[in-house]
């Protein structure tokens, strides 16, 4: 190749480049001059449906200040018309943030299936940033009449996960069916709150929730903040249905769910799965007042709510938040959730305020981590035995067992009885199956795994033969079948 002609090749190449990267286009409410391509601020366009569609995949929209509640678009896939329809994958953010940037849909009257506006519209990819989406309405389904496509979702309706709504705030919203604030999608650090539907999931439903704040929603038979989602590290308070207050048919991960209300049953969750979550103060209606109701069904795993639920690690402690009644669900520096949790349920990095959601070594119970634990052993395992959580007591051995507070905390045994330790029991062989049962002193509700050695001498000495062992009260045993040789065999055990 020629001097001349490897000059051309890199100039394509960097033309190439240029013409495959994104386009940045401009959205002003109040713009003078809206121009296309919209790609600086003098020549912006004043709607941002207009900005959409003369983008491409991959392209960025930026939006400034105002209220945008002008135009509508119907998609293919539905009936109802959308203040904006994203129906590519690009990504619309305000410049300055929900407060001053906002989508307005129609949700002043609704008596017939065209009457209803969303706010917006996502395609698979697309992402939202920095909105207020308010008066969102899904259509209106006459009695008798059949379910038209597309209908859930007054503030946002998203083709799948894929789409994404990041600090965003949902409010006063309406659904008719799924979804009042929002339907399938991903949101981050978003707060829904006074939205309505008549079904399920007032604030949410078929979404992906981390980081978000879910209040004063109102749903008619299930879900008054959420339902059908999945919930990490989000606060749920103040929501109300006939059940589940708070959230039907969810899986939520270091949750906090407060204060929300039913007339049936589930006042915080209904039929959840729930880890790491705080679940209290959570009421039903009955004549002639209130009564406690957190949850009604479900599975917990390392909760604090009343009554005692099945599940390892769960405790009925008051979870001393700084101020419940006030709003604060921040715990106190001696709330039995700090250190309470099980870190394989950790689901992101931070917490609700944006902290590191792990501090002391294990994950908080609850949507907030207390940032600066004294000690590192679980507070409500302290407690229990009367400890100090200052962490004075965290490496002592007081029951003189040769395991110090943290080793017994991990490994489920009691640090005030010398006989309640983690130990080898016997090695007994068997015939039926040939090999040696293996038993050691156990506890319920603590997972072991089992290591196995021949010579004491090889590096490294042991090796796992087997792990995920539920404890049992007493002992468990294990049948090593591999043991058929005459050995020696040198066995330990640990917990995971």
């Amino acid at each position: 190749m020629k001097p001349g002609q490897l000059q051309w090749v890199v100039i394509f190449w960097m033309l190439f480049l240029f013409h495959a990267s994104a386009t940045v286009r401009y959205v002003n409410v109040s713009g003078a001059s809206p121009t296309l391509p919209y790609t600086n601020w003098v020549t912006a366009a004043t709607n941002i449906q207009d900005a959409i569609d003369d983008a491409t995949n991959g392209d960025q929209i930026m939006v400034t200040n105002g209220t945008y509640n002008t135009g509508g678009r119907v998609v293919s896939s539905g009936v109802l018309t959308n203040r904006v329809a994203v129906t590519k994958a690009v990504t619309v953010q305000s410049v300055n943030g929900p407060a001053v940037t906002k989508i307005q849909g129609n949700v002043s009257v609704v008596t017939d299936t065209n009457s209803g506006i969303r706010c917006i519209y996502l395609t698979n990819g697309a992402a939202l940033s920095g909105f207020t989406l308010f008066d969102g309405n899904d259509v209106f389904v006459p009695p008798f009449r059949p379910f038209p496509p597309n209908i859930s979702g007054g503030g946002v309706w998203c083709e799948s996960s894929s789409a994404t709504v990041s600090n965003c705030v949902l409010t006063g919203n309406y659904a008719f069916r799924d979804g009042g604030g929002a339907y399938r999608g991903t949101l981050l650090n978003c707060t829904l709150a006074n939205n309505v539907t008549e079904s399920n999931g007032a604030g949410a439903a078929y979404c992906i929730l981390s980081n978000c704040t879910i209040t004063n929603n109102q749903a008619g038979p299930f879900g008054g903040g959420v339902a059908y989602s999945t919930l990490n590290n989000c606060l749920v308070v103040s929501n109300t249905a006939h059940y589940g207050g708070g959230a039907t048919y969810c899986t939520l991960n270091n949750c906090t769910v407060a204060n929300n209300l039913v007339t049936m049953n589930g006042g915080g969750t209904y039929q959840c799965t729930n880890h790491n979550c705080i679940i209290h103060y959570n009421l039903r209606w009955v004549l002639p007042g209130y009564v406690t109701n957190n949850y009604s069904g479900g599975e917990f795993n390392y909760c604090s709510t009343l009554p005692l639920p099945s599940g390892p690690e769960n405790i009925t402690n008051a979870p001393l938040f700084a101020n419940w009644t006030g709003g604060n669900f921040h715990l106190q520096s001696n709330s039995p959730c700090i250190n309470s949790g099980n870190n394989a349920f950790v689901a992101v990095t931070n917490d609700l305020d944006g902290n590191p959601r792990i501090k002391g070594g294990t994950v908080d119970i609850g949507a907030y981590e207390y940032q600066t634990p004294a000690s590192v052993i679980s507070y409500a395992w302290l407690q229990q035995y009367g400890l100090t959580n200052n962490g004075s007591v965290d490496y002592i051995d007081p029951d003189g067992d040769n395991m110090n507070n943290w080793q017994e905390w991990h490994t489920g045994t009691n640090p005030t009885n010398a006989l309640s330790v983690l130990q080898m029991a016997t090695t007994t062989p068997t015939n039926n199956p040939p090999g040696l049962i293996v038993t050691w002193q156990s506890v319920t509700g603590i997972t072991y795994f089992l290591q196995r050695g021949t010579n004491l001498t090889a590096q490294p000495v042991f090796s796992t033969i087997q792990s995920n062992i539920a404890g049992q009260t007493g002992t468990t045993s294990y049948t090593d079948t591999t043991a058929t040789k005459g050995g020696p065999y040198f066995y330990r055990v640990g917990v995971q």
